[in-house]
């Protein structure tokens, strides 16, 4: 092969689409998509690939691989204690989620009733949550940070006190010995893989010793594809978390829905090595579960994208680097960055691609680029590059890129199945509702919520907005355009797109501000709290809850009014700010577990700010 040709991407998205599909090396099909244009301006699309059918429960997966496949490895991670990794074949899956399934029967756990996991991803938390949905008892997945960091326990106890659990699972009950004494749990049976709390804790290597229940395979039989999973709740980011019910057709049908439009996934057992959480629906249900339905290889990656468990990341990756990778953005940036000059641990991690996904957020450009350097060096050509868009209420994919793009941004086409309702405005960025059998039908103990998620026609409304590609051609794909939910009108009925705006300033407000959160619901002007980053603000400079650091102050309004020079219209023109002295506070529930702010909870907590925001006389002020 060529590589001086290969090497050699052009600009342009159409001449890197077309690069990208001549040196794609991964099997692939191309984007189908039905378009239909209604009289009220709404457009529908629809995939044109055929949905096959789905098997009823999660459990089919570990019965046929258990059956076909019965020592290849299912599941690894590296023990707490000793080297090696710890690994457990298909049928010894099976054989303990049948073991774990028979000890929670015996406890009179059944259809109805709850388990609550307090911990993060491992092996034992994986067989508990198999064995639960093996007799249709739904899990519900929980932010590890919930139960390990005092001033989340009110989260905690939230949901605790919503879903009632009969029992409770942690990795090490010593960790979690705090959350563990909360009231909501005292009668609460609660099994940990180890350690000790100060009250009794049911070891897990009792659940593993227990004999099949002669009852398993009858109980097994009545688990359908209406029978509740999860219970998977939301992050929260504009109000209280909503328990999304997730049933086994919603999780089966998404697994097949991704195999007609990655084909490769079919010709060979995939491998991945996985570090997102499973509390959120891309690690716990799209990831886990593509390796399950697929026969493949989970090793669990106990690392993160952060300073401290990049390292760990890294050291798992080298060690098993697998077939396919998923991440967030700032996991890609972290790991280009760290192999950039290590030629020979480009080939070790990328030789054997086949996918490089992302979501969460767009990836850069130039860390696109560098992988795609990375890759052709590695294997001569590329592995599949791209992203998908879902939520937590949609299993979670319903549009994925599946065909070479050679551009990062685009979220993709329908999935085989999935409908997609397109609601434009006059600038053509439209509102996306969608339907299909991978979508909830509600939420957990909340009718008046569930009657809000859907319109009149059974679209769900996601609050996503997006736009087209290229607007004539369907087939190109959509973008992700920020949230319409989170979307405003000034008093002048004038829309701010308060996502989008939010972006912008803390691209230009870098250095400065760790997060913003834009503000101007039927004001006259637009405003912005500003979370100052650690250390920007001089000590003691403070008044009444608003820094007041001249020097700091200064320089985000000359950054501010940099950004407006290159704007036009009130919508995106940020005229004042204010500098917060307290950061957003997990007590109060500010922040969601996966980071983000919630809006809602800072605006309403800290009215007072906002009213001082618009009082030109305030010290606090940076008028822009």
């Amino acid at each position: 092969m060529d590589m001086t040709i290969i090497e050699r991407a052009p600009t342009g998205h159409e001449a890197r689409a077309d690069w990208a599909r001549r040196h794609t090396l991964t099997r692939f099909v191309p984007h189908k998509v039905e378009r239909e244009d209604r009289e009220d301006g709404t457009i529908l699309l629809r995939s044109s690939y055929e949905l096959p059918e789905a098997v009823a429960n999660t459990g089919a997966w570990l019965h046929r691989w258990a059956k076909e496949a019965p020592y290849r490895v299912a599941v690894s991670e590296r023990p707490t204690e000793g080297p090696g990794w710890r690994n457990v074949t298909y049928l010894e899956l099976l054989q303990q989620v049948r073991a774990v399934a028979s000890a929670l029967l015996a406890r009179g756990l059944g259809q109805g009733d709850t388990i609550a996991m307090l911990s993060g991803n491992g092996l034992d938390h994986l067989l508990v949550s198999l064995a639960a949905q093996y007799i249709g008892v739904p899990v519900v997945p929980l932010a590890e940070q919930y139960a390990l960091i005092p001033e989340a326990h009110g989260r905690l106890i939230y949901v605790l006190d919503k879903v009632t659990p009969k029992l409770a699972f942690v990795d090490d009950a010593t960790r979690y010995a705090s959350a563990l004494a909360l009231p909501q749990l005292a009668d609460v049976e609660v099994v940990a893989a180890r350690g000790e709390a100060g009250r009794p804790v049911t070891a897990m290597a009792e659940l593993l010793a227990t004999e099949e229940s002669p009852e398993l395979d009858a109980v097994h039989a009545t688990v359908g594809p209406d029978t509740l999973a999860k219970i998977l709740f939301t992050s929260g980011s504009s109000s209280d978390p909503k328990g999304v019910l997730t049933t086994h057709r919603m999780m089966c049908v998404n697994q097949v829905q991704m195999q007609v439009a990655l084909p490769f996934l079919m010709d060979h057992a995939p491998r991945i090595t996985d570090w997102l959480p499973w509390n959120h629906v891309f690690g716990g249900s799209h990831n886990v579960n593509m390796m399950l339905a697929h026969g493949g290889t989970l090793t669990i990656d106990s690392g993160k994208p952060t300073g401290k468990g990049f390292a760990t990341t890294l050291k798992n990756r080298t060690d098993r680097p697998g077939t396919l990778a998923f991440n967030v953005p700032v996991g890609w940036n972290m790991l280009a960055d760290a192999i950039k000059d290590d030629p020979a641990l480009q080939e070790h991690l990328f030789k054997d691609q086949q996918l490089l996904f992302y979501a969460g957020a767009s990836l850069p450009q130039d860390v696109w680029e560098a992988l795609e350097q990375f890759c052709i060096h590695a294997r001569g050509g590329l592995p599949m590059m791209i992203s998908s868009w879902g939520l937590t209420e949609t299993a979670p994919a319903c549009l994925m890129v599946h065909e070479p793009i050679g551009r990062s941004g685009v979220i993709g086409v329908p999935l085989p199945g999935v409908e997609v309702k397109l609601i434009p405005d006059e600038d053509m960025r439209c509102e996306i509702r969608v339907k299909g059998p991978n979508v909830m039908q509600g939420y957990f103990n909340d009718p008046a919520k569930t009657a809000e998620a859907f319109d009149e026609e059974g679209f769900f409304i996601t609050g996503d907005a997006v736009r087209f590609v290229d607007p004539e051609d369907a087939n190109r794909g959509l973008v992700f355009d920020g949230r319409v939910s989170e979307d405003f009108k000034l008093d002048t009925g004038t829309w701010v797109q308060a996502g989008n705006l939010r972006m912008a300033a803390l691209k230009e407000l870098a250095g400065l501000a760790q997060d913003v959160v834009i503000c101007g619901h039927d004001r006259g002007e637009v405003g912005l709290f500003v979370f100052p980053v650690p250390g920007a603000a001089k000590v003691g400079e403070i008044t009444q809850g608003a820094i007041t650091d001249t020097e700091l102050m200064t320089k985000i309004e000359l950054r501010l009014r940099e950004m407006n020079a290159h704007v036009t219209g009130s919508a995106k023109r940020i005229t004042r700010a204010m500098v917060l002295a307290e950061p957003p506070s997990l007590e109060h529930h500010e922040v969601t577990d996966k980071g983000s702010l919630n809006i809602k909870k800072i605006l309403t907590r800290r009215a007072d700010l906002l009213e001082r925001l618009y009082d030109n006389e305030d010290p606090g002020l940076i008028r822009v």
